[in-house]
């Protein structure tokens, strides 16, 4: 059976309502997870297969419909698994997340946005074809750019789904263990701007520009040798 946009969109918009309906947002507090961090902890040794069942499926869903809660949920992956595995499973499940959302996106609106920007997005997806991957990878890296915005913006271009996922996991690695690490030390995190500061943001940024600047600059050197050749 195949869902119509107008069923998906529906679908979408009353999983929303219903979340914020019923206060759901407020389970993801920082404040809530600290309180309740002990009886998670104790769950999970009772029932480590099942925890870690639930803890993934939310997360794919928080993020696949880019509902608020992912950085609160990254945290409880740090507490709950630990560094190495709180990485992991939070690496998988946020790409997993990233790349729905991003396939529902394309589904909804790509066909109506290129009937009326036919010949813009055309331009853009040249730009896409030759330098997404690197474009992608920098917007991950940089945590001032919202994560649903991203899914949408490349949602409408012809990235390849499979390029988005590798590019996406591997981009939001160096955040998840920023976020993953601190999660580790819950209880002594005030506030959520405790754990980045503008000088680990910089360095996200350059890191993430570091790859696109690097072929840049081979481009151009190869072509200024091409020019000089007699």
């Amino acid at each position: 059976m195949i869902v119509s946009r107008s069923q998906l969109l529906i679908a979408i918009g009353l999983l929303f309502a219903l979340f914020f309906y019923f206060d759901w947002d407020d389970h993801f507090t920082l404040a809530n997870l600290q309180a309740r961090q002990d009886a998670i902890v104790s769950y999970y040794v009772n029932y480590p297969t099942r925890t870690l069942l639930i803890y993934g499926l939310i997360y794919i869903v928080v993020t696949g419909l880019s509902l608020p809660g992912a950085t609160i949920l990254t945290l409880a992956g740090g507490a709950l698994f630990g560094l190495f595995w709180g990485t992991v499973i939070v690496s998988f499940a946020s790409s997993i997340g990233a790349t729905l959302a991003f396939l529902a996106a394309r589904y909804l609106f790509r066909e109506s946005v290129e009937r009326k920007f036919g010949a813009q997005l055309a331009k853009i997806n040249e730009g896409i074809l030759k330098d997404g991957a690197y474009y992608l990878f920098t917007l991950r890296l940089v945590p001032l750019i919202p994560f649903f915005g991203i899914n949408l913006l490349m949602g409408l271009t012809g990235m390849k789904t499979s390029t988005y996922y590798w590019v996406s996991q591997i981009g939001m690695l160096a955040g998840t263990l920023v976020y993953v690490n601190a999660g580790t030390q819950l209880a002594g995190i005030k506030s959520l701007s405790d754990i980045t500061s503008p000088f680990l943001i910089g360095s996200f940024i350059l890191l993430g520009l570091f790859p696109l600047a690097a072929k840049k600059l081979v481009e151009r050197r190869a072509l200024d040798k091409t020019i000089d050749k007699p």
